[in-house]
């Protein structure tokens, strides 16, 4: 029988270069969840750290993932951790960077297409389907003729880096509240435009 827990998993590229960078909100956002569970990461057999925490006494049980690989390399430790903890895709949940949403903007969905998300594409390939949970979160498209992939792989600018952290916690409640409360509540929460 598979597990009730949950799998998410924070994108992003490895190493302190990329650390800051727009491309990793996801994995920032991660980290604002593992320290509201009062947890760390710590490596995992597959390419990845992760952190398993449950909310609440009794609640979800949650595997908090980042990959060590790669942004086009996530899908192989992510279904790796997935198998191992007998996870189903539709309890798996990418948090990743989105720049087709404004900065400070955070959006939830199940399924649906990658947009040219590299790392989402590859997640897709490995879990076998689409059908899996994804946390948006808003970086904005690049100013000017700026490439998107020049752009994504900076870090945030002076003035984001004021908000930064105001989203960085409303991506993790954007995660929290997909699990406890499910899809249709969390976005009536997040995609309100009085958000």
């Amino acid at each position: 029988m598979p597990s009730d827990a949950w799998l998410v998993a924070g994108l992003g590229n490895p190493g302190p270069g990329y650390a800051n960078n727009r491309h990793n909100v996801g994995q920032m956002v991660l980290d604002v969840l593992a320290a509201r569970l009062g947890g760390r990461f710590k490596s995992a057999k597959a390419q990845a750290v992760a952190f398993e925490g449950r909310m609440g006494i009794g609640g979800p049980r949650l595997v908090l993932t980042k990959p060590l690989t790669y942004m086009n390399l996530t899908g192989g430790p992510v279904s790796a951790l997935a198998r191992f903890h007998d996870i189903a895709p539709d309890q798996v949940i990418a948090v990743h960077d989105e720049i087709d949403i404004p900065f400070n903007t955070v959006k939830l969905k199940f399924g649906g297409g990658e947009g040219g998300h590299n790392g989402l594409r590859d997640l897709s390939r490995a879990l076998g389907t689409k059908d899996y949970y994804r946390v948006r979160v808003g970086v904005g498209r690049p100013p000017g003729r700026q490439d998107a992939a020049d752009y994504v792989l900076k870090d945030f600018g002076s003035a984001e880096k004021k908000e930064l952290a105001f989203l960085l916690e409303d991506g993790a409640d954007a995660v929290e509240a997909l699990i406890l409360e499910g899809l249709v509540e969390a976005q009536q929460k997040f995609h309100s435009a009085l958000k």
